[in-house]
């Protein structure tokens, strides 16, 4: 008999040895990969894109392709976590230059912004497939993320970009158990967006104000935080720390430290969201909130 997988609060998940629900599911996105033949992932090293681009590499050895965007908009540490992903598990990793920022109107920033980032990186990796015969595209949007405003997926459907966990049936939360459950590094990192995301809309994007935003959170990551976000809006810096790690924020020497690395960054004022940490939380000046 087999015996059981537990996650953290030590609740039964999944009987190994026997038939499950999550077993069954990573079946059929095996057997979805296998009936594209090649395909390119979009693998930016997230939790989605990471257990994707490993069970494309599981159904299709060399004919699966995971594919990282060059973009200013993606943290230098992200580019570096993915790449020792893809050493770790031996996928057919390359990077692809994106020019997003060559576009005014993403720069423009509007609630439209994400489309025209995607759109970029879809035709991008159009043109990548094309000189190597894959049609395939392929990338990491799950069952969950259907109910949240993402101008992304319109820009996967203009470039037909396929999303396999989805027609797996795969939740967020199923992602995550399955990678446990294969040794992945990624299956509890925690959830990330691009640099673009922390820019207000109506904002205008650029490469100085992302790379500020970015070296923000190196900084407040090396203080011991895990989950949260800088937000830019101008002379002010907004911190959302998750809710589990604001204690650690709420003293007055991390107070003094955020000043410091803020204040040397240009920013005239630093300010500590007391919400906390929650995804699309810039979505609610359009009247949106993350499901």
């Amino acid at each position: 008999m087999g015996g059981f997988a537990y996650n953290q609060t030590m609740t039964p998940l999944v009987e190994l040895g026997t038939p499950s629900r999550l077993q069954e599911k990573e079946e059929k996105l095996f057997a979805v990969l296998r009936g594209m033949g090649q395909v390119l992932v979009a693998f930016s090293g997230g939790t989605d894109s990471a257990y994707l681009a490993w069970a494309a590499a599981q159904a299709l050895g060399d004919k699966a392709w995971a594919i990282t965007a060059d973009s200013a908009s993606m943290p230098e540490s992200h580019k570096r976590a993915a790449e020792e992903f893809a050493r770790r598990y031996r996928l057919r990793h390359e990077y692809i230059k994106t020019y997003e920022f060559d576009n005014p109107d993403y720069v423009r920033n509007d609630a439209n912004r994400c489309f025209h980032c995607k759109d970029e990186l879809f035709t991008q990796l159009e043109e990548f497939g094309r000189a190597r015969g894959v049609e395939h595209i392929i990338y990491g949007v799950n069952l969950d993320d259907l109910g949240d405003y993402r101008p992304g997926q319109n820009a996967a459907m203009k470039h037909q970009v396929k999303a396999p966990l989805v027609e797996a049936g795969m939740t967020k939360a199923d992602i995550r158990e399955l990678s446990r459950l294969a040794g992945l590094p990624t299956w509890d990192r925690p959830a990330s967006a691009c640099l673009s995301s922390r820019i207000p809309y109506g904002t205008p994007v650029t490469i100085e104000t992302v790379k500020t935003v970015e070296n923000g959170e190196e900084a407040v990551r090396a203080l011991g935080f895990r989950q949260f976000r800088v937000r830019f809006h101008g002379e002010v810096v907004r911190i959302e720390i998750a809710p589990d790690e604001m204690e650690q924020a709420l003293n007055l020497e991390t107070a003094r430290r955020f000043t410091a690395i803020f204040k040397d960054l240009g920013f005239k004022y630093v300010t500590l969201d007391l919400e906390g940490y929650r995804q699309g939380s810039l979505n609610e000046a359009l009247g949106l909130k993350k499901k």
